[in-house]
């Protein structure tokens, strides 16, 4: 079924936007701080660390301090992209700088899975070839790193889990602190039995749990990266929760919702109203509705008023998206029109510059 708007009626149907939104992301000075602090204590200790594994000859130390060279670099790039996100937008970048911190997220990812690759080459190295390993020095290092990745830890827990970077941060220091229990374990295991092929194996198991975490961090950064639907919004549950709960909506049609950065949900959706429904009392009790159950601060809605059969409109609507709409905002939506004549410049695009 084709489906095109008479566009002079179209400019007169109401459109709304909500103005209340701050496109800077709430980052607060306690994740900062958390992230810094985390930084000075993962840099200096993995220094002490890679000296240790050197000297005692201990592939589990090394490896657990090439972690914590990413562990610092992670929590670096965390600290720069909430400085550099909180910068200002401007026309060219109207939302900012948010998506920093997503690059960052992605570049930890990849940081994890190169290290992974390094200590699996070594430890196969080790194996073929075992070297001497000093089980006191290794297990001094090991405990006293062990102490420190568990006060980072805890203090990146205190931070917003729900920011790509410090659940990347904290998830690297988690890999960090399981790779120096190992390297306890193997110390002790080669002080009672003398056992050197311990040291490279318990390397081995440790870059498993790495690479689980580290695959988790890079698809949640693709996905934000790809705008993809948040993992815990249904659109169908959406428009059906709209439907039951606002009085006035007759349809629920052209939803997309995508995140602009961690914690920062958008929506822009067509909204069919009923004939007697006033769109200034309706958009605004849809926008909490959104808020309230699927936690979307940012929604822009396009109203239409619904024809006496409300279902004919969402199929045709579903069956062809060929449709245009006016933004206050420079959303850029790629809807091709019946009249290209009467096409709306600065249409609205999910995810598009603003």
């Amino acid at each position: 079924m084709s489906h095109a708007h008479d566009h002079t009626a179209h400019k007169a149907h109401a459109h709304a936007h909500d103005h209340d939104h701050a496109h800077a992301p709430s980052v607060s000075a306690a994740n900062e701080r958390a992230v810094l602090t985390g930084f000075a204590l993962t840099a200096s200790f993995m220094v002490v660390e890679m000296v240790g594994g050197v000297l005692s000859g201990s592939l589990a130390l090394i490896a657990d301090a090439g972690h914590m060279l990413t562990d610092a670099a992670a929590l670096l790039l965390a600290w720069l992209g909430f400085r550099i996100g909180r910068r200002a937008s401007d026309a060219r970048r109207t939302f900012g700088y948010m998506r920093i911190e997503v690059l960052a997220g992605l570049i930890n990812a990849i940081t994890l899975f190169a290290l992974v690759v390094w200590i699996a080459w070594e430890a196969v190295q080790r194996l073929r070839h075992p070297g001497e390993v000093l089980a006191g020095p290794m297990l001094a290092v090991a405990v006293v790193g062990l102490l420190v990745n568990c006060l980072v830890f805890w203090i990146l827990h205190r931070g917003d889990q729900s920011h790509v970077n410090i659940k990347g941060a904290t998830l690297h220091v988690l890999g960090d602190l399981l790779g120096s229990v190992a390297a306890i374990v193997a110390a002790l295991v080669i002080h009672f039995t003398g056992w050197m092929p311990i040291d490279p194996i318990l390397s081995v198991l440790v870059c498993l749990l790495i690479l689980r975490s580290a695959w988790a961090l890079l698809r949640g950064a693709f996905d934000i990266l790809m705008e993809a639907t948040p993992p815990d919004i249904d659109i169908e549950a959406l428009r059906a929760h709209l439907r039951e709960q606002v009085p006035g909506v007759a349809g629920v049609d052209h939803v997309h919702v995508w995140s602009i950065t961690s914690g920062r949900v958008l929506a822009t959706l067509e909204l069919a109203l009923d004939e007697d429904a006033a769109a200034s009392r309706v958009v605004p009790a849809v926008k909490r509705a959104l808020a309230d159950r699927f936690s979307i601060g940012h929604t822009t809605v396009e109203v239409v008023h619904a024809p006496h059969d409300a279902c004919a409109l969402e199929s045709g609507h579903r069956a062809s998206h060929g449709h245009a709409h006016t933004h206050d905002h420079d959303h850029d939506h790629d809807h091709d029109d019946a009249d290209a004549t009467d096409r709306i410049p600065d249409a609205a695009k999910p995810g598009g510059p603003h």
